[in-house]
């Protein structure tokens, strides 16, 4: 009995599988990236984006994104088309999504999001091939919805894996950049610092007492303006009133201190950022937009760790007692924990004091002149 002749696409799929590099000559004429959320990851996702554009000038990107991150990233990359996923209406964004793909080819899938409600999206996207990441990181059966794969990796930042994804086509990713093209305010006096206090998880967020002491520090001290910025949920404006009401009387002449919790949008907050001198904030999105705009992050970690989750060019700047709180809270080594694992327990951030953040604060303050800014400029 003679075998049926041979499918060229399944053959392809059969050695994406066993291949980590995908070889494009010429570059892909269409190419979607999936990546709902969260704003942080979107802005890790946006210098993955970068680096494809400049590789492949010629290639149609389009994104499926989460509303809230639409508000940042369609301000931001105005030339590209963006599909929104509204993941409070789930099923009727899910049917939605059909009917906009609907007919619609793509060259390259890149599934970025390790999530069974993004995977089950993936199937709407045609395209031959859909890379993901590989089988030890595709957590949430990813890999049942993928046939190509990135290279594997351990104990990476965010970003450089999902710079895998880049690599994975053939292209090496260099430096993170980002290439903003909505305009951009330049750096004003006197020095700013901008404290954003709430992550979205409760127990990765610092005192409203610790935080106003070190606004106080940093009036007096440096003579800065200080600015409280976040979004409009409960817990952020209640915290902006808890820091304001803690916050003494500015000695310094000019120093202030503005909460702007709840007032600003995420392009206006982007704007804050890139006029500003430093940004205070424990594990959250707005680390990441800083990390955008060249601006130092003095990051609060100890319910995560900085090496994986941290500002990527502020990591050094970072006050990092997620060590001491593997010991403390797990009874472990950090180095013995799997690489995801977050501490997220009552009183953890308390391991991080008022002196560990002023002192990194007045460290800045001195060598922030020579510091090397990753879009070239000085600080």
């Amino acid at each position: 009995m003679r075998r049926p002749p041979s499918d060229p696409s399944s053959e392809r799929i059969l050695k994406l599988r066993i291949s980590m590099t995908l070889h494009f000559n010429p570059p892909p004429r269409k190419v979607c990236l999936l990546r709902l959320s969260a704003i942080g990851d979107t802005c890790h996702a946006l210098a993955v984006l970068r680096a494809l554009q400049t590789a492949w000038p010629q290639t149609q990107f389009t994104w499926i994104i989460g509303t809230l991150e639409a508000k940042l990233m369609t301000a931001l990359v105005p030339e590209i088309e963006f599909i929104t996923f509204d993941k409070r209406r789930a099923c009727a964004e899910a049917l939605r999504l059909r009917r906009v793909l609907a007919g619609r080819d793509f060259d390259l899938l890149l599934h970025m999001q390790l999530s069974l409600r993004a995977s089950l999206l993936s199937r709407q996207v045609h395209a031959p091939i859909k890379l993901g990441f590989d089988r030890a990181r595709a957590r949430e059966l990813q890999g049942w919805f993928t046939n190509a794969q990135i290279a594997p990796a351990r104990r990476e930042h965010v970003l450089d894996s999902l710079m895998g994804f880049v690599r994975a086509c053939g292209v090496e990713p260099g430096t993170p950049e980002w290439h903003l093209s909505a305009p951009l305010a330049g750096a004003a006096e006197p020095p700013i610092l901008v404290i954003s206090p709430c992550s979205s998880h409760r127990t990765r967020n610092w005192s409203a007492l610790r935080y106003a002491a070190v606004a106080e520090h940093a009036m007096n001290t440096h003579g800065m303006q200080v600015i409280l910025a976040g979004g409009p949920s409960p817990l952020e404006i209640q915290m902006g009133g808890a820091i304001t009401q803690a916050t003494g009387t500015p000695r310094a002449t000019g120093a202030s201190l503005i909460n702007r919790i709840g007032s600003d949008s995420l392009p206006q907050l982007l704007q804050l950022l890139a006029r500003s001198t430093v940004l205070l904030s424990p594990d959250s999105g707005p680390v990441h937009m800083a990390s955008m705009v060249g601006l130092p992050v003095i990051g609060l970690y100890a319910a995560t760790n900085s090496e994986r989750s941290g500002p990527y060019f502020s990591r050094p700047w970072c006050v990092d007692k997620y060590a001491l709180a593997a010991r403390k809270f797990l009874g472990k080594s950090a180095a013995s924990l799997p690489w995801t694992t977050k501490i997220e327990r009552p009183g953890v951030m308390d391991l991080i004091s008022v002196a560990d953040v002023t002192d990194r604060l007045d460290q800045l303050m001195r060598e922030r002149r020579s510091l090397p800014n990753p879009h070239g400029a000085e600080i």
